[in-house]
Formats: C-alpha cells, sequence, structure tokens
C-alpha cells in the first residue's frame, strides 16, 4: 500500500490481537490486489449508557487505482464477527473491482428499440 494501514476506533478499546486481527486482514487483501493504494478501518463500539451493550459497526475505506471502495457491516454479537464480515465483503468488492478492470463481466445485448409504424393504407378508413 502506497499510504499505511490506518486503524481508528470510537466508543470501544481494541485488543491488540484485534488490532493483529485488522493487519493480519489488511495484508491478505493487499496480496489478493496488490494494486491496493488504501485501506482504512474505522470501529465504532456501543455507546457507554447501554448496559447490555449494542451493535459494532466496522467501516473499511480502500483505495484503488481510480476508485475507492467502502464497506459497511454492523454486528450486535462481537467486534471480531463484525470485522470478519466487513473485510470478507472487502474482498468480495475487490473481486468484482478487479472483474470490471480486466473486462470480465458478462454483459447483455441491448435489447432492439424502435416503434412500430402501421402498414401504408390501414389508417384511412
Amino acid at each position: 500500500m502506497q499510504i499505511p494501514l490506518k486503524i481508528s476506533t470510537h466508543s470501544i478499546t481494541l485488543a491488540p490481537a484485534m488490532e493483529d486481527f485488522i493487519r493480519e486482514r489488511a495484508e491478505r487483501l493487499e496480496r489478493f490486489y496488490p494494486r491496493l493504494t488504501r485501506c482504512t478501518v474505522m470501529v465504532n463500539g456501543y455507546s457507554a449508557h447501554h448496559r447490555t451493550g449494542g451493535p459494532v459497526s466496522v467501516r473499511i475505506h480502500l483505495g484503488v487505482p481510480g476508485d475507492e471502495l467502502t464497506v459497511d457491516r454492523q454486528e450486535a454479537e462481537s467486534v471480531e464477527v463484525a470485522l470478519r464480515q466487513a473485510f470478507d465483503a472487502a474482498r468480495r468488492q475487490l473481486q468484482d473491482h478487479w472483474r470490471l478492470q480486466r473486462g470480465k463481466v458478462k454483459t447483455h445485448e441491448p435489447r432492439p428499440q424502435g416503434r412500430v409504424r402501421p402498414p401504408a393504407g390501414a389508417g384511412a378508413a
């Protein structure tokens, strides 16, 4: 990556194991798509006034040449599940982006367009 990985949090503290998990998954994305220029991961925890917790949201911004991909995931179970789902979705978006770049997306022939004209002399009765 041209710009190093950036991890930010809001209303939550990530354990060192979670930060290592994020770094490892970001490296996997870079190995899958070497032209990746930037990866930013934002983890938002539940607000402090909840007793039982709440949903954790993860947003991943990926910079690729000529485009930017964004993934948003929200999960009520755990931070790890939210991160795993978000990185899986990011990989799928990179796959789709790669297919578009390579022209490996199926396209359908355009539907014929035109007007139907009545036969000559059919309108005068």
